[in-house]
């Protein structure tokens, strides 16, 4: 697949590598060179400096014959206008295109992107999806992250093993004796930074993150089989009441009855405005790491602290102080990577990465063959895929041992009809199910083919 990336900063940097691994053809355009230069000489991607909006510029990436453009400048007018000249110009078929400016998205000028106008095929909004993103976290209490996967009849969830895990020690093969009436499965655990792919004779050690898929009806009780009991969050302080803060806040309202929330912002001009617009919501305008802020918010009798803010480092301190001050749960919002594997020793309970989530939103839909969803996990250690199987699928009448795969690739749930299925080796994928599969390192691209026709995959 021929595909052009416009934007080289990390997001679109992340994509291309994604692809790249893949064997796809890549072309990334950026204005600067500085970030031309630095993926030509670290991927094996083509790298062109230039306007992305530049019809030559896009000739030169080679629009004429790409399959997909995926445009994720920092300028929302950018991205439009490069989707509408690949469109226009060179029928490039696909086209994806970053919006953070909630009024391009606007009900009201939802005929702005039909085919007859701007004819944006897939059209990305970081702040709503981040959003999205640490709503589910605190719906599930006690997770480092949560997925809903197969029409939320499944979630993939990791969880910390404290020292009062019941299970630890436990081989993971016993733990269907132990549980007999519970369906779910430890796909893979990350011990001191490394990531494991378990087999039954494994075992949970403490400070190990778990990564489990559970049917959903049996969630809370997989849950407390691992020690955690924690309730939903009522009392809420979120530091930061920027566009993801203030996109979150909408979120909650609409769907939550009876929560607490109370908003920290520095600045005032943005503190007056959330004041104008959010309604039965306190608002401190004040510094986060204020300690008599704090203490006026009530931090040791909150249940959860949402970081936010714009600076990676007042959100880890931030998070660190409401901790220390009594605060239950603390969520932060880092951008650098390098930080996460301070997260859980430093004592933050979640890390939300804004990369991780917008890539894994895109990747879903870049992936081809009966792929029905993609979710990149712990930016991008893993990806759980979620994925059909046709009556001309590879897998289709073929037990999961026949298929003889790569330890790195998992089958971790099948849903045939009103059942879940945690398989083994002997369970046979029929016509109709919906496989979830857990691809660790750079497989995923393995298990595209594995529901295609063809057999020359592995």
């Amino acid at each position: 697949m021929r595909v052009i990336i416009c934007g080289a900063d990390k997001v679109g940097a992340s994509i291309a590598a994604y692809l790249a691994r893949e064997e796809n053809d890549v072309t990334v355009i950026d204005p600067s060179e500085e970030l031309v230069s630095q993926i030509n000489d670290t991927m094996d991607v083509n790298a062109i400096a230039g306007k992305p909006s530049n019809p030559e510029v896009l000739k030169n990436a080679g629009a004429n014959e790409a399959d997909m453009i995926i445009a994720v400048t920092t300028s929302d007018e950018t991205n439009m206008i490069s989707c509408q000249i690949a469109h226009s110009l060179f029928g490039v078929p696909k086209k994806i295109a970053r919006i953070r400016d909630q009024s391009f998205l606007d009900p009201v000028w939802s005929n702005l992107f039909s085919r007859s106008h701007m004819p944006i095929d897939v059209i990305i909004s970081p702040e709503t999806l981040i959003a999205e993103d640490i709503f589910r976290r605190i719906s599930v209490p006690g997770t480092t992250s949560v997925i809903s996967m197969a029409d939320e009849r499944l979630y993939l969830i990791g969880v910390i093993c404290a020292e009062d895990c019941p299970v630890i020690n436990t081989q993971l093969s016993q733990l269907k004796n132990l549980f007999p009436d519970l369906s779910f499965g430890v796909v893979s655990i990350t011990r001191q930074n490394r990531h494991i792919i378990p087999d039954g004779d494994d075992m949970l050690e403490v400070g190990d993150e778990a990564y489990i898929i559970v049917d959903t009806r049996h969630l809370r009780r997989v849950m407390a089989a691992f020690g955690h009991l924690e309730k939903e969050a009522r009392k809420i302080i979120v530091s930061g009441g920027g566009n993801i803060g203030y996109s979150f806040i909408k979120l909650i309202k609409s769907r939550l009855s009876g929560i607490q929330i109370k908003v920290i912002e520095q600045n005032t001009e943005r503190a007056n405005f959330l004041s104008e617009k959010l309604e039965d919501i306190i608002i401190l305008n004040g510094d986060t790491l204020d300690r008599a802020l704090l203490e006026e918010a009530a931090i040791d009798k909150s249940e959860a602290y949402i970081a936010l803010m714009n600076d990676d480092e007042s959100n880890i301190l931030g998070s660190l102080l409401a901790k220390q001050y009594g605060c239950e749960r603390v969520l932060t919002l880092v951008n650098n990577n390098a930080y996460y594997p301070l997260v859980g020793p430093l004592g933050v309970d979640v890390m939300i990465s804004p990369r991780a989530t917008l890539v894994s939103h895109i990747m879903q839909h870049v992936r081809r063959g009966r792929i029905r969803g993609i979710y990149n996990v712990r930016d991008g250690f893993a990806e759980a895929i979620e994925a059909e199987a046709s009556d001309s699928s590879f897998v289709v009448n073929k037990k999961i041992s026949d298929l003889e795969l790569p330890r790195e690739i998992t089958f971790a749930a099948v849903v045939r009809g009103e059942n879940i299925i945690i398989p083994d080796g002997n369970t046979e994928i029929r016509k109709g199910d919906i496989a979830i599969v857990w691809a660790q390192g750079e497989k995923a691209h393995i298990v595209e083919k594995l529901f295609s026709v063809s057999a020359n995959m592995l």
